[in-house]
């Protein structure tokens, strides 16, 4: 492929810059992932689709590549898997996304959470599950059998896709995230039996998510996400956006106002504390919050 032609196209600034066809972008995302790229030429193809911005034709090119080359988990027979992305972790609320996969978990409804994490400045969601005695996987295999056991898996992205860890890893010697962190998060190992969840945090990227999970098919819900996470914000309900095979709805409707702090959920709350709150919350002893119990219910839905 000649990536000099490529970044003549795509590199052109945001208003100059032309978009790739879908085959075009599965074949050069695809070689991302194989590491057939240069560091030289990826370095500016990744720039230049972070000033540009993926165009829906792109984005869909892209998942096939992912597609084509991601470890698939086994369901076991029920509803459908929620797939839970992790990239971010905690940084001023508690993270709440490990409650809304124990809650479904507990519901009959098998979870996989994935990700990675390597943000200095935020508590790690893999520390948080630990915590919580939910260990990842080895690989999809052993992801199968935890979610046979106990509905709930837990699995990091270099087991599932190696070839999307080394572009996410780019970040730290980048200084800003690129195409492969929008990509992680629509990364699907249960094809045909998932529920994706999709988190995004700029408002522009809810019209470009919804685009995309119109054509790409499946089912899945949209939200903006609280701090980077997959759960909605226990201190003022966001528009969760559903889908079912190209067929969009809301299936919880968002709060008007602002978003004051809530009695009982505590700022920036170490690990230890986070995942007590999160027992009390499973044990009844604290009130399971209103957004998170409406989400619970209509991925519930969801997954049949």
């Amino acid at each position: 492929m000649n990536y000099g032609a490529i970044i003549k196209e795509i590199g052109r600034g945001a208003k100059g810059a032309r978009s790739l066809d879908t085959a075009a972008a599965a074949s050069l995302f695809g070689d991302i992932l194989d590491g057939k790229v240069p560091d030289l030429e990826l370095g500016a193809i990744l720039i230049a689709f972070r000033v540009k911005s993926e165009a829906l034709p792109e984005l869909l090119g892209f998942k096939q590549a992912m597609d084509a080359r991601t470890a698939q988990v086994a369901v076991p027979d029920g509803p459908r898997c929620v797939v839970l992305p992790t990239y971010n972790g905690a940084r001023r609320q508690a993270n709440l996304m490990p409650l809304v996969a124990l809650l479904l978990a507990r519901e009959g409804v098998p979870v996989l959470i994935q990700g990675r994490h390597d943000f200095e400045t935020r508590v790690s969601p893999f520390e948080l599950l630990a915590a919580l005695d939910l260990q990842p996987a080895a690989d999809a295999a052993a992801a199968a059998d935890q979610l046979a056991t106990r509905r709930l898996a837990c699995i990091a992205v270099d087991r599932l896709l190696p070839g999307l860890d080394p572009l996410l890893a780019l970040r730290l010697r980048m200084g800003v995230r690129a195409s492969g962190h929008t990509m992680a998060k629509l990364l699907d190992p249960c094809r045909g039996r998932s529920v994706r969840v999709v988190a995004v945090t700029h408002p522009e990227y809810l019209e470009r998510m919804d685009a995309f999970l119109r054509l790409d098919g499946g089912r899945a819900m949209l939200l903006r996400g609280t701090e980077g996470e997959i759960y909605a914000n226990p201190r003022r309900c966001p528009e969760l956006k559903v889908y079912v095979e190209g067929e969009a709805g809301v299936g919880v409707a968002g709060e008007e106002g602002g978003a004051p702090p809530l009695a009982g959920l505590p700022d920036a709350p170490s690990v230890a504390d986070n995942a007590a709150l999160i027992r009390a919350m499973l044990a009844g002893e604290v009130p399971i919050p209103a957004p998170i119990s409406a989400q619970v219910q209509a991925l519930r839905t969801l997954a049949g």
